[in-house]
């Protein structure tokens, strides 16, 4: 280039119009190459019919048959067995506590420690009482009988006969009573040793050693709670009480779970044993507990955990998953995929269902093949592109039981 086409190149740029025109042509281009490069993009990725109609992605799922147990899932509350605030029949000063807190204990072990001595000494008086009355009456009888000859050969009187015999029976009495005595002395005495009254853990103590305890003090020593085996209580609406005691009358014993209150982690399985005996009126609905082993102790008291009972099993039925049954102003409905890759709705009556599969009355048979996901823009004579593997169709309904 000559120094004189440099210069009016130079010239040329310091035009600010000229800049302007140049600026913008790069723009332009910038955005076209763009525009381009979205549009060769979006081809490769969309899929379209010979006629040009684009093909909705979508997985199937296809109708087959197969058994459908029927759970019900109710509100539970594990309720102890036997729970148990431990109390004192005698006062006095705690001389030994012989637990930990939360330790398991057997019926029958010593808990809690009362002073005994008083009741040792209380228990020595009423021997002494016993045995000085048990004297007296021994001697009464002595001279009752004694009475009793001289009377027969009338060397007394009738009256101090008769008088000796009463003596007798008043003694007797008085030894009645003091027997009584030394069996309660011995009955307090042994009140001094708290035990155990069933198997179970026990809770956080009340009272420490050293303490004066007070027979039936509020809040008791401490409070036992039996774990194994441990109740749920729930309850059950009334309308469904029917297909329950069916199933405890067929069965004899109605299986429940025991699930978290997230209702996402099964904790333990136990069996219905004993229905109310009346319904609450207020509530529509009646009470029923289940017994748990509780081995492991996973279920404990008060806590609130949600119970699935088996009622019964829909044998050889259609069934579909629940996502593939939709809903609308004319009831349920589902995508059927018809032989050319097109969809048609369909109406269909449902029956029972759980957490994962509808069972399917009418509109749908056996084999059929319906849309599981991607209906959100589907209407009827859409074209559809299946994604799922014919591995992930068959597998999709046949599940043999509800997720846990």
């Amino acid at each position: 280039m000559t120094q004189m086409d440099a210069t009016s190149a130079q010239k040329w740029m310091r035009n600010p119009r000229r800049r302007r025109q140049i600026i913008m042509t790069a723009i332009a281009a910038v955005i076209c190459l763009f525009f381009l490069r979205m549009c060769l993009h979006g081809t490769k990725k969309t899929d379209y019919t010979a006629e040009g109609a684009f093909a909705q992605p979508v997985t199937v799922a296809t109708a087959m048959k197969g058994d459908l147990p029927i759970i019900m899932t109710e509100l539970g509350t594990v309720v102890p067995i036997t729970n148990v605030t431990v109390q004192s029949r005698v006062s006095g000063y705690i001389m030994a506590v012989n637990f930990s807190e939360g330790q398991h204990v057997k019926s029958g072990d010593e808990l809690v420690l009362i002073d005994p001595r008083p009741y040792e000494i209380a228990l020595e008086q009423a021997l002494g009482t016993l045995q000085q009355d048990e004297a007296q009456l021994a001697d009464a009888r002595i001279n009752s009988g004694r009475y009793e000859k001289l009377i027969r050969q009338k060397s007394v009187a009738a009256m101090t006969a008769k008088d000796a015999q009463y003596k007798v029976q008043q003694l007797e009495g008085t030894v009645k009573l003091d027997r009584a005595n030394v069996d309660n002395a011995r009955l307090n005495l042994e009140y001094c040793h708290i035990r155990a009254p069933v198997d179970g853990r026990i809770g956080l103590r009340a009272v420490d050693r050293g303490n004066y305890f007070t027979a039936g003090q509020s809040g008791g020593l401490a409070v036992l709670t039996q774990m194994q085996p441990i109740s749920v209580m729930m309850t059950v609406p009334q309308n469904q009480l029917t297909d329950v005691m069916a199933a405890m009358t067929s069965s004899g014993a109605l299986k429940v779970e025991a699930w978290d209150s997230n209702n996402t982690v099964k904790i333990a399985e136990g069996s219905v044993q004993a229905v109310d005996s009346q319904i609450d009126t207020a509530t529509g609905t009646v009470r029923m507990r289940a017994i748990f082993p509780n081995l492991d102790e996973r279920l404990f008291p008060n806590e609130f955990v949600n119970a699935r009972l088996n009622v019964r099993t829909l044998h050889d039925v259609i069934l579909l998953p629940a996502d593939a049954v939709q809903t609308g102003p004319d009831g349920a409905y589902v995508y059927l995929i018809k032989k050319d890759d097109t969809v048609t709705l369909r109406t269909v009556l449902t029956g029972q269902s759980d957490a994962t599969r509808t069972e399917i009355l009418q509109g749908v048979t056996t084999g059929d093949r319906v849309v599981l996901q991607g209906t959100n823009h589907l209407r009827e004579g859409s074209k559809i592109r299946i994604e799922n593997s014919d591995s992930d169709e068959t597998s999709q309904p046949d599940m043999a039981a509800p997720k846990k």
